[in-house]
Formats: structure tokens, sequence, C-alpha cells
């Protein structure tokens, strides 16, 4: 990892085109890598997206490198469970492979320190957010969604992604539930 200082800020409403634009392109390589290109229209689309920066509880974030925006994330955070979860995350086209995506997350985890659980989710052809999840964020795999098992809150179509809608659910416990109290 480089010496590069890696904050958060709540994202702007004005800045929120470019934020939707720069997930999309974002999402958009892995898409391409595997796929060979993309489906007509953005992945994901913008109605999902702003059903995501919309939904209760959900807080659009800047991911900033020295001050300069390199990525963002939208987190659903729950104040009386601290159960949370982590949306959608990204790191700008041309950001990537400098340690920015976990000094990121490890920023998110700082700022909601609160936090009893994270889940997110991804593709299962996403072979690096995978990697970066399981192996970098301490995430664990704890369903694997697909055509015999779907995800229950995704009804009908799975999400925007071309394939099958195969997915693995992650899991990350920061501290243990402590009933009773």
């Amino acid at each position: 990892m480089t010496d590069e200082v890696v904050t958060l800020a709540n994202a702007h409403p004005d800045d929120l085109t470019s934020f939707k634009t720069e997930l999309q392109d974002a999402f958009a390589l892995a898409v391409v890598d595997e796929f060979g290109g993309l489906p007509d229209g953005p992945i994901p689309s913008d109605q999902t997206l702003d059903e995501a920066i919309n939904a209760p509880g959900a807080l659009a974030l800047r991911i900033l490198c020295d001050g300069r925006k390199v990525g963002g994330a939208i987190v659903t955070i729950n104040a009386e469970t601290h159960h949370n979860s982590l949306d959608l995350f990204f790191i700008r086209v041309g950001e990537h492979g400098r340690g920015l995506g976990l000094k990121a997350w490890f920023a998110i985890e700082q700022r909601f320190p609160e936090t009893i659980t994270w889940q997110t989710h991804t593709p299962y052809f996403e072979r690096r957010n995978i990697h970066f999840y399981v192996n970098k964020c301490g995430f664990k795999i704890i369903e694997f969604f697909n055509e015999h098992h779907p995800d229950p809150n995704q009804p009908g179509e799975q999400d925007d992604l071309p394939g099958d809608g195969d997915a693995f659910q992650f899991e990350k416990v920061m501290r243990p539930c402590q009933q009773g109290l």
C-alpha cells in the first residue's frame, strides 16, 4: 500500500450524477471481461442506483484519496440493530491496484464503530471482489444464491447484471451480539 491518505465524505446531491456514472463505469469492467460486452443500458441501472441511494438508512459516501475523488460506496446503516450493509462499493476506473479499496473499507469500518455485522454481496463471476472481500477484508461467504436458491430480497429478476444471477452473500462479524443488554 502507498502512503496516500484515504478518507470518506458524504456524497453531495450535486455530485450524485458523477457518482452514479463512475460506479457504472467501474462495474462495466467486470461485465465486459466476463461477457465480452455490455447489455443495453448501464449496469447497475440508474433506477437501481436511485433506489439504493434513497433507501431508508442509506448513505452515499465519496471515497477520497488525498482529497481527490477516487470512488464511492452506498451503505445502509441500521441504528437500532447495528447490522449494516455495504450495498455498493467502487473504485474509479484507473485508480485500481494501489490499495485504495482496502483503505476505503477500513475507513468505512472506522466511521461506523457500533456495527455488529456487515453484509454485502457480489456476482459469482467477480473473482476480484470475492478475493477482496474474503482474503483482504475478512468477510465470510454465508450464502450462494442461484436458480435453486434465489435471493429472497431480489424477487424476479436477480439484478441488472447479465448472466444467470448467481451471487455470493458475505458477512463480517465486527463484534459479537450481546443479548440481553
